[in-house]
């Protein structure tokens, strides 16, 4: 018994030695908004926002999956992610091998209309692989760019190759899967990641250069006709005229709703709402803007951006290459999803089924998002070279 209770003493000590080193403000906002994004799906069931799709199962899933994933995160933390980075054999392939379960059987599409291969299917639960694939390319890619940094090899011409080849893999997976915003989201990480391990501007100008040839190249023989037209829409008031009961209609009906809101917004206990398809999750922004208004929009936007200015912090404070590469990717993932989809129901992108950031309803979003910010609670809890767990400091 003696033994017992000395054990769970020394357990209990090193649990929280760890937790004390968390990065509480972090973890604090993300709280904040899973919360309210649990409250604001509860308020679209009960007001009716599209009962057929919207039921009191959406935001208990959310809320699930908001516990699960915090408490994953949590687990990360505990963990150096040196070791994590060293275990990329294990959840690269998991991640791909996902994914390519959307070429079977299993399959699904979120779409009516469309041939985007988004969900599999389990009967229980529905995963969206892709959301997973992109975390797993975060950290691969900070493992690739840390071991070009200590070589040296960093801006030699074949490694820059081998680096772009290490995004084409995810996002080759995805646009066959005629997916548009998960691979959009892959190259601005892959963009953000690769110019703060300090690409040469030589590279960065050729990029530049190629550019519009490779838009080219994608409008003309990878875009869908479906995906042309969500891009023209935005462009030409002619065609959302003509679209408005097609691929325009979504938007259309978002700036009808973000208007209806006002100044203020309608509240959360009544009014007349108006309801969009997929408003529980690709265009919940609207819903925030028409119950809560510019105020309540300002707000979100506000907590989304102190999420993305604490993890650009962390990444100040990282010790090393790749945890400030891991932070960089994470931020990336956070704020241009924020921006597509603010974007989206604004009418200033296209309609790619992009999630707002721990707000939109999603499992595997809500999930994959806080398996990222778990590595990047890792990487504040290590930032200090004299602590270490599973792993010993070469550095």
């Amino acid at each position: 018994m003696g033994k017992l209770t000395q054990y769970w003493s020394i357990s209990w000590t090193f649990i929280k030695a760890r937790f004390l080193r968390l990065d509480k403000l972090l973890l604090l906002l993300c709280i904040v908004a899973s919360g309210f994004s649990v409250y604001l799906l509860y308020t679209m069931r009960r007001n009716g926002i599209n009962p057929d799709v919207i039921t009191s199962r959406t935001w208990k899933v959310q809320m699930a999956a908001a516990m699960a994933g915090l408490t994953i995160a949590l687990g990360i933390s505990l963990i150096n992610y040196k070791f994590i980075s060293r275990l990329w054999f294990i959840y690269a392939p998991a991640a791909i091998a996902l994914s390519l379960l959307l070429f079977t059987p299993l399959a699904g599409s979120s779409t009516t209309g469309s041939d985007e291969l988004n969900w599999i299917d389990l009967g229980v639960v529905q995963i969206q692989p892709s959301e997973f694939l992109t975390v797993a390319f975060i950290m691969t890619f900070a493992t690739h760019l840390q071991a070009l940094q200590r070589s040296g090899k960093l801006n030699h011409l074949p490694q820059v190759l081998l680096l772009c080849l290490h995004a084409v893999v995810p996002t080759g997976i995805m646009v066959a899967q005629g997916n548009m915003g998960a691979p959009m989201i892959v190259l601005l990480v892959f963009l953000v990641m690769i110019f703060m391990a300090g690409i040469s501007w030589k590279y960065i100008a050729a990029a530049v250069a190629t550019a519009p040839v490779l838009g080219w190249l994608f409008w003309n023989y990878f875009a869908k006709e479906y995906h042309k037209l969500r891009i023209l829409v935005i462009l030409d008031e002619t065609l959302q005229q003509q679209e408005i009961r097609r691929y325009f209609h979504q938007q259309s009906r978002s700036l009808m709703a973000m208007s209806s809101g006002g100044l203020s917004g309608q509240g959360l206990e009544g009014g007349e709402y108006i309801s969009i398809f997929a408003m529980h999750n690709d265009f919940i922004f609207s819903y925030i803007g028409m119950t809560l208004g510019l105020i309540g929009c300002i707000l979100v936007l506000l907590l989304l951006l102190a999420i993305c200015i604490k993890l650009l912090a962390v990444m100040g404070a990282a010790k090393d290459s790749l945890g400030r590469s891991i932070c960089a990717g994470a931020f990336a993932l956070v704020f241009f999803n924020t921006v597509i989809n603010v974007g989206m129901a604004i009418v200033v992108t296209p309609v790619v089924g992009v999630p707002l950031p721990l707000i939109s309803a999603g499992g595997s979003s809500t999930l994959s998002l806080y398996i990222a910010l778990g590595l990047v609670l890792s990487v504040w809890a290590h930032r200090k070279k004299e602590y270490r767990m599973f792993y010993t400091e070469t550095e």
